[in-house]
């Protein structure tokens, strides 16, 4: 971090990389099951990305100082990856409870896709990534939010792409997940146009 940058300049930059230039579905394809998934219904989409959002910022916010304060000081950082699946495990547990709470319908909606949040590769990456790169909590933070929305952002695009792709005849050898790789792999070219937007140093 270049010290002559103000720490909000660099937290907000973070917040923009992990958004659009580093978006973890289009060049990681993390998170690629529930994407597809409920890729094309918008508010099912949206709500899926808001409760995506909520666990990756709460598994930032919680696995970041279990690893920092217990499990570097006990020595027994390999245990990392397993904590961090048992605390998405639990947030996962409590949206759901939720959702089913105040929207049966929702919960009915998102189906086997909720629960697959708890093995979701953008949000145990995103944790697994902010101690591996030995990240401040801030910055941890920053790159958790960012992610967070940049899932909402493209999720929710896609699901009005692949709506209007339903209303074309789309050759038989490409419908269903062909054309949604398809995309999702157009989107991701797209995406790069962000390359170069927030400077290195």
């Amino acid at each position: 971090m270049n010290p002559a940058v103000p720490y909000i300049v660099t937290f907000l930059l973070a917040i923009v990389s992990s958004m659009l230039i580093d978006n973890v579905v289009l060049s990681r394809f993390y998170g690629i099951c529930s994407f597809i998934g409920v890729g094309n219904k918008p508010k099912a989409a949206f709500s899926m990305g808001l409760a995506v959002t909520f666990v990756t910022i709460m598994a930032a916010l919680v696995c970041w100082p279990i690893y920092t304060f217990v499990l570097q000081p006990l020595q027994i950082p390999f245990m990392d990856t397993l904590t961090y699946i048992l605390v998405i495990a639990s947030l996962v547990q409590i949206v759901g409870l939720f959702i089913k709470k105040y929207s049966p319908a929702l919960y009915k909606a998102f189906g086997i896709y909720l629960p697959l949040i708890t093995t979701n590769c953008a949000v145990l990456g995103v944790v697994q990534g902010n101690t591996d790169s030995g990240l401040s909590f801030g910055m941890s933070m920053a790159n958790a939010i960012g992610t967070a929305i940049g899932f909402v952002i493209v999720i929710v695009i896609f699901s009005f792409i692949r709506i209007r792709l339903e209303e074309y005849k789309t050759p038989k050898a490409f419908r269903g997940i062909a054309i949604a790789l398809i995309t999702a792999a157009l989107m991701s070219i797209a995406f790069l146009g962000f390359s170069g937007m927030v400077p290195s140093n």
